[in-house]
């Protein structure tokens, strides 16, 4: 219905034509409730994908642990032994337990042979074997002098026991045995537990026993 004067719409909630005052508030009323529509989507849209980012970053940090990384010690140390001439200690490990480095090397005037070990209750135990080891080398394998252990007899074989985990510092050196073998010199150190130490040992014992026999 238009205004049979002006020729214009007549405004049914006016009774009459809007003014050009009145329709430039209109139209700018619009699009003010537009941009607001826009910045609602776009707000809701934003909040969405940040949800996503924090449900992927859950996802991913609760996912299961990796499968832990073991190596094939008791092959590498066959070719170390092919290598050296000479026996390197590599036992039967207990149920859970697993290598997850194996080498051999030097520190520069002795051949060391090296098994990094994880235990049962995800604690580390080192094997470390000098040959033709000298007191020196042992030092710099403890991180301390040497003659400060106790003599204890596990699995047959008489070890020295150093205990400086009371020791600031001490790190994985803080635990340690020591034994000799034909040759070489054996010294397991790391975080594990006495009990799971214990373990160790006797299964070393078990193949020196089997190696000197």
């Amino acid at each position: 219905m238009t205004d049979p004067v002006t020729g214009r719409p007549i405004v049914a909630e006016l009774g009459r034509p809007e003014t050009d005052d009145e329709r430039a508030a209109r139209v700018a009323e619009n699009r003010r409730k537009r941009r607001a529509n826009q910045s609602s989507t776009n707000l809701l849209l934003s909040i969405a994908a940040s949800l996503l980012i924090v449900l992927f970053l859950v996802v991913v940090t609760v996912r299961e642990d990796p499968t832990p990384e073991s190596v094939d010690y008791r092959a590498t140390a066959q070719q170390a032994e092919a290598g050296l001439g000479m026996p390197v200690v590599a036992p039967e490990l207990p149920e859970g337990w697993y290598a997850n480095r194996a080498d051999l090397g030097s520190d520069g005037s002795v051949q060391e042979w090296y098994v990094g070990l994880i235990t049962g209750e995800d604690r580390f135990i080192g094997v470390l074997q000098g040959f033709d080891a000298n007191p020196t080398w042992l030092d710099e394998a403890l991180r301390q002098p040497s003659g400060q252990g106790e003599s204890v007899e596990i699995g047959g074989v008489e070890w020295t026991l150093y205990d400086r985990r009371e020791v600031e510092g001490a790190g994985n050196r803080g635990y340690a045995l020591v034994t000799e073998t034909t040759g070489s010199t054996l010294v397991l150190y790391g975080t594990a537990s006495e009990s799971e130490f214990a373990q160790l040992a006797t299964a070393v014992a078990a193949e020196l026993d089997g190696t000197d026999g």
